[in-house]
């Protein structure tokens, strides 16, 4: 899928639930596609998350 289809596809999912469900359904449903966009890319391997708490501890390299 094209980055293009994947962010119509992304606000059409917001614009129905602000419909749907107002402005806290809105909200709710962002952070939930927001939380399974950063699951996803740690069990791809495409985010390490031993270097997030690292630079979060000071400890990060560069």
């Amino acid at each position: 899928m094209t980055p293009v289809t994947t962010g119509a596809l992304l606000g059409l999912v917001l614009a129905l639930s602000a419909l749907i469900f107002g402005f806290w359904g809105f909200i709710l449903v962002a952070l939930f596609m927001a939380i399974g966009a950063v699951v996803a890319r740690i069990a791809s391997g495409e985010l390490d998350l031993g270097n997030i708490v690292n630079a979060f501890k000071g400890r990060s390299t560069s």
